[in-house]
């Protein structure tokens, strides 16, 4: 067993943030890992259901979900009661190393850990778009969302997520609602857009290559439409998917499979796919690059793992950024939120409050309930043992006086064990506070007519 269990249970443990000191978060980020290790460490969607069903088989984790997007991967997580979360978060890490193939200790020194009250403060930062790379992007909402609805469909939700993750969103909705945090777009898609714009003059002479179908691209396509771009073709995988974006901005429809041939048109190529593989190679590119005459082109890879292999940069007349070369145009787009932030955390603070009494009034009543049950059932006990005892002709005052030491002593026999170990432990705080919960004075046993507890 692991060396830190602890020997009570989770509600009487000293300290701040009781109430989620069983949950868990771990991952990575734009911020803590380059991009080749984010795409190294990226769940594909059709594996999540694999890899839930392993993570709860592999690990101590009883309850999970797992979130993979460009920017992130992390695994939140419920522990079994009374386990140590170092030990946990250990297990998760080298879990998720032996998932993706990648040598021990590999994500040491990007990986991130929170436990307890701050995991909870870091998932409701990322709800809300404030622990994103462009701060405030809504996207992060939807997609947290659809890891929650993912990981429910696979079986991987119980009592606690089913509580917490609802509360989590309720309050990054009222931080969207009452600030301005989403206002005005400064997402990835709009950075992309942005960029384009820096370095064409003119948009409406332009032609954009979107691929792939997804919010990215949709929203891609959007930024680009308002800056009166002057044509752009979407290609996906599936055409259908693809026309039912083109549909939307007056755009043309490909199959991904045409994009080698059409390559040549674009001044402008955009990609976000959830392709394992690269979309485009430098081979491709080269062939496009002659049809053009060598006009230059602008390439913005979104995805992780990435759609553009990384030697294409080297090309001539090719400009190519990847997600984190984006990173210094988003900077000033999120200066204009930084004072929304600091509301939105304010709102966090206040919300987490009220999240962790609404947990404490759950949980006293729990409790309540448990113990009236436990009392109840020793009563039932004791007064079918009491009626036997008088239906075999035993004094009846014999029996009432039995019955009452023996209810007596039933019921004061967990309290007082419970009493006895917080005396050992030396908490005299914990004592005081026990003996306020069983109705006693302070200065029981202190006075010369009062009795003493032995």
């Amino acid at each position: 067993m692991p060396s830190c269990l602890l020997s009570y249970p989770a509600y009487l443990r000293p300290g701040v943030g009781l109430l989620f000191d069983d949950i868990l978060a771990i991952g990575i980020n734009h911020d803590s890992a380059s991009v080749e290790i984010r795409e190294q460490v990226a769940f594909a969607a059709e594996k999540i259901n694999v890899a839930l069903s392993s993570i709860i088989g592999e690990t101590p984790l009883e309850e999970a979900i797992i979130l993979s997007t460009c920017n992130r991967t992390e695994i939140y997580g419920v522990l079994p009661a009374q386990y140590c979360p170092t030990e946990a978060g250990n297990a998760v890490v080298e879990w998720v190393e032996r998932f993706h193939g990648l040598q021990s200790s590999a994500l040491n020194e990007c990986i991130y850990r929170n436990t307890g009250h701050h995991a909870v403060t870091h998932l409701v930062r990322v709800a809300a778009g404030l622990n994103s790379m462009v701060l405030g992007e809504p996207q992060i909402f939807g997609q947290l969302k659809s890891a929650f609805a993912v990981a429910d469909d696979a079986g991987a939700i119980g009592g606690r997520f089913g509580q917490l993750f609802p509360a989590a969103f309720r309050i990054a909705k009222r931080v969207r609602t009452d600030t301005a945090i989403g206002e005005n777009p400064v997402s990835v898609a709009y950075a992309a857009v942005d960029l384009a714009g820096q370095i064409f003059a003119n948009l409406a002479r332009s032609k954009a290559l979107l691929i792939g179908a997804g919010e990215t691209i949709e929203l891609v396509a959007r930024h680009l439409k308002e800056a009166n771009l002057g044509s752009m073709l979407i290609a996906n995988r599936t055409l259908a998917r693809a026309e039912n974006v083109a549909e939307q901005f007056n755009a043309e429809a490909i199959m991904l499979a045409d994009v080698p041939d059409r390559l040549a048109e674009a001044d402008i190529v955009i990609s976000s796919t959830g392709s394992q593989l690269p979309i485009l190679g430098k081979g491709t590119v080269e062939r496009a690059l002659k049809k053009r005459r060598y006009r230059p082109v602008l390439m913005v890879d979104l995805a992780v793992p990435r759609d553009i292999e990384a030697e294409v940069a080297g090309l001539s007349d090719i400009y190519l950024y990847s997600v984190d070369d984006l990173r210094g145009v988003v900077e000033e787009n999120m200066r204009l939120r930084v004072n929304e932030a600091n509301k939105a955390d304010e709102i966090i603070v206040a919300g987490i409050a009220a999240l962790e009494q609404e947990f404490r009034s759950r949980r006293s009543v729990d409790v309540v309930r448990r113990y009236r049950e436990s009392a109840l059932s020793i009563q039932e006990v004791e007064l079918a043992k009491a009626l036997k005892a008088v239906e075999r002709g035993e004094s009846p005052e014999q029996v009432l006086q039995r019955l009452a030491r023996d209810l007596t002593n039933k019921l004061i026999h967990a309290p007082t064990t419970g009493l006895r170990q917080l005396a050992r432990e030396g908490d005299s705080s914990q004592v005081t506070r026990a003996k306020a919960l069983l109705g006693l004075e302070e200065d029981l046993g202190q006075g010369p007519d009062k009795p003493t507890l032995q």
